[in-house]
């Protein structure tokens, strides 16, 4: 049967609260997959793609990056909210790791077999856990946010890459994209980059519909992006 709790967890004097979600029926451990937030924070998305993950037998965990409670409610609200961490990378870096070793702690997780996948800011947070080393199999980065955060150049990357993006979104243009494929590859990363075309920012949100701002719905990149990530998963684990 599903099942679904909040974990709490501090980060520099600020409590924070993760979603969990997992199938009780296991008799052992399974992997755990982080679910890095949009700009706006931990919401009903990140924890809906949590419980779709619980019901494909892994651990989902929604985590959250600004505290408890914590959400934008506006395009202004939003970016206040991401843009220390995009300022400080190293602060956003140890954030995330201290969201994988609460996951980690976790009864029902697999210590050893953890992912990460993430949607915008989310994005780059799980490209940031894969570019510092982190204890992850892998991470997969929906509509993400591809740049460099200037303090892991000539680091190798082990954990597998795969960026699910529109060829159209404003927030991440093809330069972006070029130099996200060469610092992978310089890090002998095993990288993957699906590239959706007519396909803008937000494409795996249904309420994203602001064509002029650069967030559109495509339920067609939605689908094909969802079970690109499935078929990830199931080689990672």
């Amino acid at each position: 049967m599903l099942q679904e709790r909040f974990v709490e967890y501090e980060f520099e004097g600020k409590l924070l609260e993760g979603f969990l979600a997992y199938d009780d029926s296991h008799d052992s451990p399974v992997p755990g997959v982080i679910v890095a937030p949009a700009w706006a924070g931990r919401g009903n998305f990140e924890c809906d793609k949590a419980r779709k993950l619980a019901t494909l037998g892994y651990v989902g965990f929604a985590c959250d990056l600004y505290g408890k409670g914590i959400m934008g409610k506006s395009v202004e609200e939003n970016s206040a909210l991401m843009q220390p961490f995009l300022d400080d990378r190293q602060m956003l870096q140890n954030c995330l790791l201290k969201i994988l070793e609460t996951l980690q702690t976790q009864t029902e997780v697999d210590e050893n077999n953890i992912a990460a996948m993430g949607f915008c800011f989310g994005g780059l947070c799980v490209l940031d856990m894969a570019r510092i080393g982190a204890a992850v199999k892998g991470v997969a980065s929906f509509h993400g946010l591809f740049g460099a955060p200037g303090n892991t150049e000539g680091n190798k990357i082990t954990a597998k890459v795969l960026a699910l993006h529109g060829h159209e979104d404003p927030m991440a243009p093809v330069e972006s994209v070029i130099d996200l494929e060469n610092e992978l590859t310089a890090a002998a990363a095993d990288w993957q980059i699906h590239v959706y075309g007519g396909t803008m920012h937000a494409f795996t949100n249904p309420v994203a519909n602001d064509p002029d701002f650069g967030t559109v719905y495509s339920e067609n990149a939605d689908k094909r992006s969802w079970q690109t990530l499935l078929n990830f998963l199931q080689e990672l684990f």
